[in-house]
This record gives C-alpha cells, structure tokens and sequence, in this order.
C-alpha cells in the first residue's frame, strides 16, 4: 500500500529534494506540501496523510505545536520531525508532542524515506545523533555534572540488551536485526520495557538506559 506523504517545511529546497526522491519511489507519494505550521495542520485536516515530514522552525506556527494539534486529533497521522539539529534546542518538545521519528536534515534522503517507512508501519525512529542530544539535554536539565547512576531492577538481560539499543537511537525493526529476533518480539520487549520501567514514551527509554550506564552521552 502506497504511503501518503505530507511535506512541511519554510525552505523550498528541501520540499524540492524530498519531493523529487520521492516521486521516484513506487511506494510513498506526496500528498501535499505546506510551507509553514499552521498550512500544515491544515493540509494534515484536509489530506488525511499517513506520514508528516515536519519541520520545527517555521514562519505562523512551529512544528511542534502542529505536531501537537495533529497527534491529539482523531486518527492521527504519524509525524516525522526533521531540522537542522545543530541549531535547535526542541529535543525534547518534538517528541513529547507526539512526534514518532525525530531525524536531522543532513541526513541521506534514503535514509529520511526509510524513516517514513519505519513510522508509517507503526514504529518509532530517533537517529542516533539525537539521542546523543537528548542524553545531553537531559543532564543539563538535571544539573548533573556526572553520569545519574540507576539500578534497573525486573527486566531481563534480554531485555536490558533491548534497552540499551533503543538508548543508542534503534528503532524496533533495528532491534530485531541487531539480535536477530522478529520485529514483533523486539516490540514485545520495548512494551514490556515502557510497563516495567512505567515509561511514558520513548524519550522516557533513552534517559533510563542513560542512567542505567547503558549509553553515554558521548
């Protein structure tokens, strides 16, 4: 089934790029394109896409609170947060308001389309350089000077090796190849990860894996 792509970006070129790659992949089409926030919750209302490639800073509205307006509707679309990174403090914004992948402009374009299909399948995405920052964001937040040292206590070591992949910024499909499990028990063991470790969402995963010493933040 073709996935259906909503663009959402100020800069033409990137619309441009991703829409090019795009038109020449036989299973992602482009919906629609937007050019600021509130375009795109618009066009989200409007197109019903599967996926929205989303930018955070944008002219009207940025795209986290579209990304929040749109995640809290009634089937929502999954949105895929893309940014310059380097430049952006909004880490943490992003995924709270319901983003599913969070990725960084410079990535390879097949790499961002692998995104759309990871998501699209119902799945979440953290390239590994925001996980770095997230770790990064988190001591700043906590004031910590040295690593937070946290004893994980009724997981087991299969799934203390799970977590400390989705600390490293691997999605499920990721985990299963890494350890050469079916996709579906890699999300068996990241769901029953969220219910022991009463995590919120994946955010809540990478921080524990930090405080864990699974992850640095180097």
């Amino acid at each position: 089934m073709t996935i259906r792509v909503l663009l959402a970006d100020d800069q033409p070129l990137m619309i441009f790029g991703l829409r090019m790659v795009i038109n020449d992949t036989p299973d992602i089409e482009v919906a629609g394109a937007a050019g600021n926030g509130r375009e795109a919750v618009q066009l989200g209302r409007a197109l019903r896409p599967d996926v929205i490639v989303m930018d955070i800073r944008m002219p009207e509205m940025d795209g986290i609170e579209a990304t929040r307006i749109l995640t809290s509707e009634p089937a929502p679309p999954k949105v895929v947060v893309l940014t310059t990174f380097d430049d952006d403090e909004y880490v943490y914004g992003a995924l709270r308001a319901g983003a599913s992948g969070f990725l960084v402009k410079n990535m390879a374009l097949e790499d961002i389309l692998g995104a759309i299909r990871v998501v699209a399948s119902g799945d979440a995405l953290i390239a590994p350089s925001v996980t770095r920052r997230l770790i990064s964001e988190f001591i700043g937040r906590a004031g910590a000077a040295a690593p937070l040292v946290r004893t994980i206590e009724g997981i087991t070591e299969r799934e203390r090796e799970v977590l400390a992949l989705v600390g490293r910024g691997m999605s499920n499909s990721e985990i299963a190849k890494h350890l050469v499990i079916s996709p579906a028990t890699a999300k068996t063991h990241v769901a029953r990860l969220f219910s022991k470790l009463q995590a919120r969402d994946r955010v809540h995963l990478v921080i524990a894996a930090y405080e864990a010493g699974l992850v640095t933040s180097r």
